[in-house]
């Protein structure tokens, strides 16, 4: 049985969490309410990403400028690589600088677990394109390469956080949302008059582990599409999984079981991201207490999931997003004291 290559770290077991995405432009702004409502013990507060400030603030352009050795710059069609860096590739390395000096502000004077986010190298090869214009997925030494880059960028990346804060475990979350796609072949050409071959499962798993042997921190491997690939990730070595629970579907529930069962953490979306209405904490977490439910599972055998919003939360308003957090920590302290 598949476990994780670093276990997820106990002490946040059954807290709160969030994704990682917020909205608005202000950085210090956002690392405030995400130190405020995640701060507290079992929290595991995220470097947040704010993509409303344009392009270099995405996660596809936050992820490739830290590559070492390769430029990028953007183009209308989406990232490129390029002979040089671009104007963009400095703006990206700005807003990242920007964003860890106010996480380190704001998480100065606290210890414990931190998360961060990086794009994952199926998503990141599905996104970037060569400088002919086609994604990096449909050529297979530039995914290696590119794979290869990201591997070190997050050994950088993880050790750039953890000196920072000093006496805080990093976490590294890869995004992986394109991922279901590679896998089934509907990634399309830079034409769109065709796509790119399925990439099988044995050549994700290797590339994927690659990353998270490499980075030297616990992973989790987040994908909110209906029927993530549970256990592609665990093969992987991840040490925790991150899905929408309000979207997937029962197919995945076996797999997410024998992962839990073998001691990955669960991160379930399950509060909503939008300025909806929202319920209380009982009624968010129910999508959990089902699952437990059918699964049999029992906190005495499997880790206690963490709670966070669902993706998107990029989208809402600031009120909403410090009200989703608050909302992730009180359902998370519910389903712990409670799991049936």
């Amino acid at each position: 049985m598949t476990t994780p290559t670093r276990p997820f770290p106990p002490e946040v077991l059954g807290g709160p969490s969030a994704v990682g995405s917020m909205p608005g432009e202000d950085p210090a702004a956002a690392a405030a309410v995400v130190a405020g409502e995640l701060g507290e013990p079992p929290g595991l507060p995220v470097l947040a990403e704010l993509p409303g400030r344009g392009p270099g603030a995405d996660l596809v352009g936050r992820t490739a400028a830290l590559l070492p050795d390769l430029a990028i710059d953007r183009e209308p069609s989406g990232w490129r690589l390029t002979a040089r860096p671009g104007r963009d590739q400095h703006r990206a390395a700005s807003y990242l600088s920007h964003d860890l000096d106010a996480f380190q502000e704001s998480l100065a004077d606290r210890s414990g677990p931190v998360k961060v986010a990086l794009c994952g190298p199926w998503t990141l090869a599905a996104s970037l394109q060569l400088p002919r214009g086609e994604p990096v997925l449909s050529d297979a030494g530039a995914r290696r390469d590119v794979g290869q880059a990201l591997a070190e960028a997050a050994a950088l990346h993880v050790a750039e956080v953890a000196r920072r804060l000093p006496g805080s475990e990093v976490v590294l979350q890869l995004d992986e949302p394109s991922l279901p796609w590679v896998l089934l072949g509907r990634i399309s050409s830079f034409s769109g008059m065709s796509t790119i071959a399925p990439v099988p499962d044995l050549d994700a798993i290797a590339l994927l582990r690659q990353v998270v042997e490499a980075c030297g921190a616990p992973v989790v491997v987040h994908c909110c599409a209906p029927q993530p690939p549970v256990a592609l990730f665990r093969s992987a070595g991840a040490a925790g999984v991150s899905i929408d629970l309000t979207v997937t579907g029962r197919e995945v529930e076996e797999e997410l079981g024998e992962a839990l069962e073998a001691g990955v953490a669960l991160l379930a979306g399950v509060v909503p991201a939008t300025d909806s209405a929202v319920s209380g904490p009982a009624t968010t977490v129910e999508p959990v207490r089902r699952l437990w439910a059918r699964l049999g599972l029992s906190p005495d055998t499997v880790p206690l999931p963490l709670v966070t919003p669902t993706c998107g939360l990029a989208g809402a308003s600031p009120d909403h997003a410090r009200r989703a957090l608050a909302l992730a920590r009180e359902a998370a302290r519910g389903f712990a004291d409670d799991p049936g």
